[in-house]
Order: C-alpha cells, then structure tokens, then sequence
C-alpha cells in the first residue's frame, strides 16, 4: 500500500537524497505502524517529537499500535524552541 510520509526541518535530512522538497510517497506493508517507519529511517524517537496522521496527533503512545492504511499523511517533525 502506499502512504505520504514527510518530514520537517532537521528531520529532512533522514530521508533518501533523491527526494523532492520534504516528501516521499512509500510503498509499505499491510500492517505497518509508525513506529516502524521512523526506525526504517532512523529517525532518533526523541526526534520524532510532533507526529500527525492525516493532520491528526498522535501521541507517542500510540505510535507501536497506530497502523498506517493506504492513502495515509504520517508528518513529524522535530523539537523546536522558539521565543
């Protein structure tokens, strides 16, 4: 199935180097939770700070139990301080 998965600001950088601005459209698994996917890429878990599904939160909780279905937005983005 195919999913859209982004990643923001310092994040970008873990993903494939032919990629096109911040986004990559992922052929994945049945079944395949987010979790998942952040280890596929190596994202540091205490990196993977803001996570949406489909412009929705998902708490770090539930990211080992939340599968991913075809057509799904998986955005994260890192810590950011601002002032």
């Amino acid at each position: 199935m195919k999913i859209g998965f982004k990643l923001f600001a310092s994040l970008t950088d873990y993903l494939p180097s032919d990629r096109k601005g911040n986004r990559v459209e992922l052929e994945v698994g049945e079944g395949a939770t987010i979790s998942e996917l952040i280890a596929r890429f190596n994202v540091p878990e205490r990196s993977a700070h803001l996570v949406l599904v489909n412009g929705h939160f998902v708490p770090p909780a539930q990211r080992t139990s939340r599968h991913l279905v075809e057509g799904d937005e998986l955005a994260i983005w890192p810590p950011i301080a601002g002032g």
